[in-house]
C-alpha cells in the first residue's frame, strides 16, 4: 500500500514537471518564432525564393548577387557620371549636415527586423563613417523626434565616434513625430553657418503623420529662403508632405522598400550633390593648420573645457587646445583642417573616368587576347575552366581590373592603378632623358645647363 502510494505520487509529479517542461518549450518557440506558426517561421528569415531567378530558358537558377550589385553600381556610376559631363556641376566640399531621426512609437514597427529603430541605427553609424570618409571638411550633428517634440542629441562636430556613441544610447521609441518641430529646430541650427557652407538635413521619417503646432508650409518657405537642403528617406509610405519639402528645397524623397534598399538610399548621401547656384560663387575661405601638441604637457582643451595631458593640437592664431580635426576654434573661430584632409577632398572636382565593361569572346581562339590576371590584386580573370569571367578596363590606360578592384577604386581609391604607374614611368623616363621634352629644350638656353642629363635635373 505504502509502495503503491508512493509510485502514485511519484508519477503525478513527474507528469507535473513534463507539463512544466512543454509549457517552457511553447513560451519559448512562440517567443523566437514572433507568434509565428510553424510553416510561416519557416520562412520568416529565410525567404528562399527571393534567391531565385529564371534565366533565358525558363528555368530558375540561384541570383549571383556579387553580379548584380555590380551591375547597379555601374548603372549609378554611368548616371552620375553622364550627368556630370552634359553640364559642368560644382559641388560643396564643405557641408553642414543634420540628421534628423524619427524616434516616434512608428520606430518601434517591426516590419523592418527586429525593428525601424535598430535597422536605421545601424545604418546611421555606417552612413556617418562613410560622411567623414568622402566628406573630411564637413560636419554633422544628429536631431531625433520623439513625443512630439524635437531634441538636439548632437551639435555639428567632425567626430564620427561621438556621434555614435551617443545615438546609440538614446534608442528609445515613444509619443508622436513633429516634422515642424525638427525643421524649425535644424533652421536655428543651419542659419548661423557661413555663406560657403552647404546648408543639408536628412530626415528619415518613420511615421504615416505629422503632430504640428502650426502651419508646416511656412516652415518649408522658411527653409526654401535659408537654402536649406532637404531630403527624406520614407520606412513606410509616401507622404505628400514629405514630397513637397524635398521639391521645394531641392532634396531628394525616396521610400526604402527593404534593408538593403534602405541602405544604398542612405549611402547616396554620402558624397557631396551639386551645389546651389547661389553658393556656387568662389570664396576665399581662412583656414589654420594646427601643429600637434607637444606629448606630456598638460593644457586646458577648448573644446570639452577640462585639463588634457598631451596630445591634440594647437591653433595657430590663438594658440587654444583642440581635440579633433576637422574642427572651428572655439576662441577665434578660424576653420581648423589637416593637409591630408584637404588633399582628399579633391576627388571629387576630379572623379576617375568610369571603366568600360570587357566583351566576352565568344569564339574561344579569341580568349588568348585577354589578361589572365588583374592589374590591381592580381587575381586570376579565368574561372575554373580556364573561361573569362566579367571584368572592365580603363579607357585611359586600357588595363583591365575585376569587378571587386573596379568598385574599390572608385569608391575607395579615386585613383587608377594603371594610370598612376604609367605616369610614373613617364616622369621616370623625362628625367633621365629630359632633352626629349620640348619645354626643356627651350629652357635650357636660359639655364645655361651643359648636354649632360644628370647635371641638367641637378639644376
Amino acid at each position: 500500500m505504502n509502495s503503491f502510494s508512493y509510485r502514485e505520487i511519484n508519477n503525478g509529479d513527474g507528469r507535473q514537471h513534463n507539463r512544466e517542461e512543454e509549457e517552457d518549450d511553447e513560451e519559448e518557440d512562440e517567443g523566437n518564432g514572433r507568434g509565428f506558426d510553424a510553416w510561416e517561421r519557416a520562412y520568416a528569415d529565410d525567404r528562399s525564393w527571393e534567391s531565385l531567378q529564371e534565366d533565358e530558358s525558363g528555368l530558375l537558377r540561384p541570383i549571383d548577387n556579387k553580379t548584380l550589385y555590380h551591375a547597379q553600381y555601374r548603372r549609378r556610376l554611368r548616371s552620375l557620371s553622364s550627368a556630370s559631363t552634359s553640364a559642368r556641376i560644382q559641388k560643396g566640399l564643405i557641408r553642414y549636415l543634420y540628421i534628423v531621426i524619427d524616434l516616434s512609437r512608428a520606430a518601434a514597427e517591426m516590419d523592418f527586423k527586429p525593428s525601424r529603430m535598430v535597422v536605421v541605427a545601424k545604418h546611421i553609424e555606417a552612413f556617418i563613417r562613410e560622411f567623414f570618409d568622402q566628406n573630411p571638411l564637413s560636419q554633422i550633428g544628429l536631431i531625433i523626434i520623439k513625443d512630439g517634440v524635437a531634441q538636439c542629441l548632437t551639435d555639428l562636430g567632425g567626430s564620427p565616434e561621438s556621434h555614435v556613441k551617443i545615438l546609440m544610447g538614446r534608442l528609445e521609441c515613444s509619443g508622436d513625430s513633429s516634422l515642424q518641430n525638427a525643421l524649425d529646430l535644424v533652421h536655428e541650427y543651419l542659419c548661423q553657418i557661413p555663406s560657403y557652407g552647404h546648408r543639408e538635413v536628412l530626415i528619415l521619417y518613420s511615421a504615416l503623420s505629422t503632430c504640428d503646432p502650426g502651419d508646416i508650409m511656412e516652415t518649408i518657405q522658411k527653409c526654401k529662403k535659408s537654402k536649406i537642403r532637404c531630403s527624406v528617406i520614407g520606412l513606410s509610405a509616401e507622404i505628400f508632405i514629405c514630397k513637397y519639402l524635398c521639391q521645394e528645397t531641392g532634396g531628394s524623397y525616396s521610400v526604402a522598400i527593404d534593408e538593403s534598399h534602405l541602405k544604398e538610399l542612405v549611402l547616396e548621401h554620402a558624397p557631396p550633390p551639386p551645389a546651389i547656384a547661389e553658393f556656387a560663387i568662389a570664396n576665399l575661405i581662412k583656414m589654420g593648420f594646427p601643429q600637434r601638441a607637444a606629448e606630456g604637457v598638460i593644457s586646458i582643451c577648448s573644446c570639452h573645457k577640462e585639463a588634457k595631458v598631451g596630445g591634440g593640437y594647437i591653433c595657430p592664431r590663438c594658440k587654444a587646445r583642440i581635440c579633433e580635426l576637422p574642427t572651428e576654434c572655439c576662441i577665434c573661430g578660424l576653420t581648423l583642417v589637416s593637409s591630408p584632409h584637404l588633399a582628399r577632398s579633391f576627388h571629387h572636382l576630379f572623379p576617375i573616368t568610369p571603366f568600360e565593361d570587357v566583351s566576352l569572346p565568344i569564339i574561344p581562339n579569341n580568349m588568348h587576347k585577354l589578361p589572365k590576371k588583374c592589374f590591381g590584386c592580381q587575381q586570376s580573370l579565368r574561372d575554373p575552366g580556364n573561361k573569362p569571367i566579367p571584368c572592365v578596363v580603363c579607357p585611359k590606360c586600357k588595363q583591365h581590373f575585376c569587378l571587386d578592384c573596379d568598385i574599390y577604386i572608385h569608391e575607395s581609391l579615386h585613383n587608377c592603378p594603371g594610370c598612376e604607374s604609367f605616369s610614373q614611368s613617364k616622369l621616370a623616363h623625362n628625367l633621365k632623358y629630359p632633352q626629349q621634352l620640348p619645354a626643356f629644350a627651350k629652357a635650357q638656353d636660359q639655364l645655361e645647363i651643359t648636354a649632360d642629363p644628370f647635371q641638367a635635373r641637378d639644376q
